[in-house]
């Protein structure tokens, strides 16, 4: 079973957040995919955190390489549909090619993020909740 995920997942996971156990649950035996876009969204991430001085440069290079063992499928989606995703749900377009990306490949979305889960299930695109 393929299960699109975003990137507050693989940070979660790699940063060992409290939903590490539940995440690493729910995708056991699943292939994990997502737009290309997530690639540049952790390293966005890990930089934030740099500058907010919240982890080290040794650590962000840590956790960049535990990342690159999870094993994340990376897919192309199409722009004009992400376009139409976000003009019609009033989101990033970053949130739009996960959105596109669930529904183009029929996976479910999984999500730390409860307002993408939200405008996801309106799309029509199924979501998994993460229960803490």
């Amino acid at each position: 079973m393929d299960i699109v995920v975003d990137a507050s997942v693989i940070i979660a996971v790699i940063a060992n957040g409290p939903e590490k156990a539940r995440l690493i649950g729910l995708t056991s035996g699943a292939d994990l995919i997502a737009p290309s876009s997530i690639h540049w969204e952790i390293g966005n991430a890990f930089s934030a955190m740099l500058r907010r001085g919240r982890i080290t440069l040794h650590q962000a290079l840590q956790a960049m390489a535990v990342y690159y063992r999870i094993p994340v499928r990376f897919t192309a989606v199409e722009l004009e549909e992400s376009l139409r995703i976000a003009a019609e749900l009033n989101v990033y377009a970053y949130d739009a090619y996960l959105i596109c990306c669930a529904l183009k490949y029929g996976a479910p979305l999984l999500s730390l993020d409860q307002n993408l889960l939200r405008v996801a299930r309106a799309k029509g695109a199924e979501v998994i909740e993460v229960n803490r």
